[in-house]
């Protein structure tokens, strides 16, 4: 697909880091299967992979964690 942001790239597989905050709390995902522009690096996360990263750092708010990296693993079938 061609990139929103520099309307000139096209994007591909890739990875990418995701940080999130709730409050106070940084939450980064390392290693988020993501469509990347091969242009400016801008990266593209599914409807179902947005939602699971947000119920992880609902799940990691909740815990009571301050600042969390982690490595994403794909949820279990």
């Amino acid at each position: 697909m061609k990139c929103v942001v520099c309307k000139v790239g096209e994007t591909r597989p890739g990875k990418t880091a995701i940080t999130l905050e709730r409050g106070e709390m940084p939450l980064v995902f390392k290693g988020v299967p993501a469509e990347v522009c091969q242009n400016c690096g801008e990266a593209y996360v599914s409807a179902e992979l947005s939602r699971q990263l947000l119920e992880r750092a609902e799940q990691a708010s909740r815990a009571g964690v301050q600042v969390d990296v982690r490595e994403f693993l794909p949820a279990s079938a």
